[in-house]
């Protein structure tokens, strides 16, 4: 039986870097691709790349199918958060939070597809956010792109399924992760918003700090990337899938009533 071959983007830190490792203790060679140095765990092989090169990142996987004649699975965790009123955010700014989070997760899919096409075999998995389905204020521009993932994700996975490769985007809540010290926030404008920017920020940040653990959350991601058949859309965790019914269940008007209550209130 052939070495299984995983990359897994944004894999220094976080969900990522526990992906990393849980892959490797299952078998797995891993090659983890981040911008930052390696991780140091010496649970994969480290390749240092910005995910928005898209010629970098094409590189690089040429060069491991080459060595390896197959990839079998691709997680993409590589992602940032910003916050801030639409209003105040500055195009660049959002158009930054695209390039990583949606455009960069295309290049690395576009340069894998080619080899599991061709052998007819492997899996994607991308790494999206509740958020993207239930928009979150003053997040608008993550939500957004993380709703972009998610139809991105649902149409993919109806071009490919003829060649046996399967596409889903995992939809985790809150987390505890580095993500949230990461977050780039914008408080700009928190005058003229009556100070709800600060706060609805702060409390976000505050349920993510006591969120799931990193560590469960990329073993329930593992779990469902090796799982024989997945959905193309699946909620982490049982909070995570609950909301994801009720969100399904009931009237978009009540819940997006029900958010502003909770982040803009």
């Amino acid at each position: 039986m052939s070495e299984r071959i995983c990359l897994v983007t944004g894999g220094s830190s976080g969900i990522g870097k526990e992906a990393v490792r849980i892959l490797s203790s299952r078998g797995f060679r891993v090659y983890e691709f981040s911008r930052r140095g390696a991780a140091g765990s010496g649970f994969a092989t480290h390749v240092g790349l910005d995910v928005t090169d898209e010629q970098g990142v094409r590189e690089a996987v040429d060069r491991i199918a080459a060595e390896h004649g197959h990839i079998d699975l691709v997680i993409n965790c590589a992602g940032f958060g910003i916050s801030g009123a639409v209003e105040f955010t500055e195009g660049a700014d959002a158009k930054k939070q695209f390039d990583v989070n949606f455009f960069g997760m295309v290049n690395v899919n576009r340069a894998v597809i080619h080899y599991m096409r061709e052998r007819r075999s492997g899996r994607i998995v991308n790494i999206s956010s509740l958020a993207g389905a239930i928009p979150i204020p003053f997040q608008a521009f993550y939500s957004a792109s993380k709703a972009a993932m998610n139809a991105y994700t649902c149409a993919l996975a109806n071009e490919l399924k003829a060649f046996n490769v399967s596409v889903c985007a995992v939809l985790p809540g809150d987390i505890a992760t580095p993500f949230t010290r990461n977050r780039e926030k914008s408080c700009e404008g928190d005058d003229v918003y009556a100070g709800i920017i600060g706060k609805s920020v702060g409390r976000m940040e505050r349920d993510e700090r006591r969120g799931m653990p990193a560590g469960e959350a990329a073993r329930l991601i593992v779990d469902i990337a090796l799982k024989r058949r997945v959905k193309p859309l699946c909620a982490l965790g049982w909070s995570g899938r609950a909301i994801w019914v009720l969100q399904q269940l009931l009237p978009v008007s009540f819940v997006n009533y029900l958010v502003g209550k909770l982040y803009a209130g």
